[in-house]
Parts: C-alpha cells; structure tokens; sequence
C-alpha cells in the first residue's frame, strides 16, 4: 500500500479509514503537534541542514548539550551523535578492529553490528571454540539488546561461561529499547551484573525509533568516544542535524509524558487481551509479534495495518503489531477484538485456548 503522506494512528485512503500499527513510532512524536512545534522553532535556528564536518572550526555549542544529556541518561561517561543509527553501528565496529582480537555476535544480530570477520558466539548450542583460543585475549562481543522476534532484553548470562583471563568489550545496539525501556528511557545496557571481565560496554542507537529524529548515538567510555572522534568515515561525515539534537534537548518533558502513555497503554492491551501462545507480547514491551498468515489477513480485512515484510535476520516474514503512546483506548479497542476473535476461532478448532503465562 502507497502513501502520500506519514502515516499517523489512523490514515486515510481512496477516503477509507486504516487503523495504523505498524512503524516504530513508539513514543508516538512524529506526528505530535507539541512535537513538531519545537522541531519547527529549532529549524528556524539552526537551519534545514549543516552538512560541515564535526572536526571543523566551526563548532556548534548544541551537539556537546545534547550529547552530554544523552550520556547522563544512558549511564555512560561519554556521547557522540552522527547522523544515522546504520552509520553508528559501522563507525563503532571499526573502532573494535583496533582494540579487539576477534569479534563475535549474538544469533540473529542487526546488520549494522555484522563485520565481515565477525564470528558466530554459540556454535552448535555451545561457546564457540575460538573464544577459549589462548591465543585470543581481547574479544568483542555484539548483540542487539531485544533480539528480532523477541520482547525482551537479550540474556548475557552466557558472558559468565567465557574465561576469565579475556578482556570483553560488550557493544548493545539499542535501537528498540532507548526512550522505552528503563524508568527514564535510558535503555538496558546497566541493567546486567556482568562478570568482571566486560572491560568495556558500548551502546548504540537509532534515534529515528522511540525519539522520532534521523540521527545515531554511540555511548560508552570517554576514551572509546574520544577515538571514535578521531576515525575518517566520521571526520569526513556530516553530523546529525542540529536542529534534530536542539529538538531532543526541549522535547524532554514530552518524551517523559509520552512514555508515560505508553505504559499505559500497554498495561491497558494486557489487561484486555487474551493470551495466546500465537503471539509474543508483555506489557513491558510495545510489540506484539506473530508468524499466522492467516492473522495478518484477519487484521488487513478490518482495516488494521500492522508491520510486515522479510527481515534480515529471520528466515521468513516479520509480522508485528507495534503499539504506540498515540493509539487511543478506541484504537486499542479494535485492535484487540480481532486478536480476541483469532484466538476464540483457534479454540474452537482446536478446543481449548493456549494462554501464555
């Protein structure tokens, strides 16, 4: 289906009503008026663009602001923003080349964390055997912090069963849990106990996701930062629009009142829903994933638009219902009706009801 206009909690075409959940407007700000009002006054700041190198002598006082607030809130001693999640995630891995042996990913890892070199972790339900190589001490270690498929942050206890003696760095790209996940949106990456050997925890981010503007944030250590500063490709790169960072830096409270009605909104679909093994949901988490071609088709029927295309790291389609701080109790309401019925029709046919605990 084509569009010709952002595609709000509800769209319109050929003058039929569409019940939107689907994208990864999680906050819903995007289309927010409150929003889009501080985003116009940063624009008649700091212009349309500024397509000049960060190491130029020119400096713009608002990226430090804004990467500073970012640090403070996903607990790391260091920021820096660039202009896309996609070019984050590059920029940081050929910062591990030069400080890591070998690097490894979690199964089904973002692209944007794959190096050609990167070798598998688990081989065979098992560490894979590089990681006890004597001759490997210092290992990167990539993952994304909610894995494809999933509602809940990736389970690193399996960093305690590498020996001791290597020296971890642990990047998490963030991309779905910055803005959403932790009592002020500051993501997963200090929620683990790791083993002492994690020297180093690296987070990354699209920040297109939960806070609704084109950019990317690398966070972690002030002197892994600082080096990042230093690479070509970011030298050379444009920084992440001004206007989009003076936007964050204003747009706080909304973003706090937002996540609020998210929360809300969530604990609301899992008061009402009825559970099912068909689908993977909590209310912690604003996705409500599923694999029936015959769901996606109950849901397209009665208007309802949820996301669906082949991912990358899964071997078929990805469906998913994305549930946004913007849908109202009415949309909710819709939407879990039809979920409702497919689980009532799978009872029927098969006689009992599967509840997820």
């Amino acid at each position: 289906m084509q569009l010709n206009e952002i595609p709000n909690r509800v769209f319109y075409k050929e003058g039929e009503e569409f019940f939107y959940f689907g994208g990864t407007n999680y906050l819903g700000v995007t289309t927010l008026p409150e929003f889009q009002n501080i985003l116009s006054d940063s624009l008649q700041k700091w212009g349309t663009s500024y397509g000049s190198s960060r190491s130029a002598n020119i400096q713009l006082g608002i990226y430090k602001i804004a990467e500073d607030l970012l640090a403070k809130q996903i607990g790391t001693e260091a920021a820096v923003t660039v202009s896309s999640g996609m070019l984050a995630g590059k920029l940081v891995l050929e910062q591990l080349q030069h400080i890591t042996d070998l690097v490894f990913h979690f199964p089904n890892t973002h692209p944007a964390l794959l190096h050609p070199f990167s070798l598998p972790l688990i081989q065979n339900g098992k560490l894979n055997p590089f990681l006890l190589d004597p001759t490997v001490s210092r290992i990167g270690i990539v993952a994304d912090a909610i894995p494809s498929l999933e509602v809940t942050p990736i389970d690193l206890r399996i960093l305690k069963d590498i020996p001791s003696s290597k020296i971890i760095t642990l990047l998490l790209d963030e991309s779905h849990s910055i803005g959403i996940l932790g009592n002020e949106g500051q993501g997963v990456l200090n929620q683990y106990e790791l083993p002492s050997n994690v020297h180093q925890k690296i987070s990354i981010a699209s920040l297109g996701k939960a806070m609704g503007l084109s950019g990317g944030v690398i966070a972690g250590d002030s002197l892994f930062i600082d080096e990042i500063k230093k690479q070509q490709n970011f030298v050379g790169a444009s920084g992440m629009n001004p206007a989009f960072l003076e936007t964050f830096v204003n747009a706080q409270n909304i973003y706090h009142l937002q996540r609020k009605q998210l929360n809300d909104n969530l604990n609301y679909v899992a008061e009402n829903l009825i559970p099912n093994k068909a689908f993977t949901f909590t209310s912690t988490y604003p996705a409500i994933y599923f694999d029936q071609e015959e769901l996606l088709q109950l849901l397209l029927e009665n208007n309802i638009i949820p996301t669906s295309f082949p991912y990358p790291t899964t071997s078929g389609k990805l469906s998913r219902i994305v549930i946004s701080a913007h849908h109202t109790k009415e949309d909710l309401d819709i939407m879990i009706q039809q979920l409702n019925i497919f689980t009532q029709l799978r009872a029927d046919s098969e006689g009992d009801i599967r509840f997820v605990l």
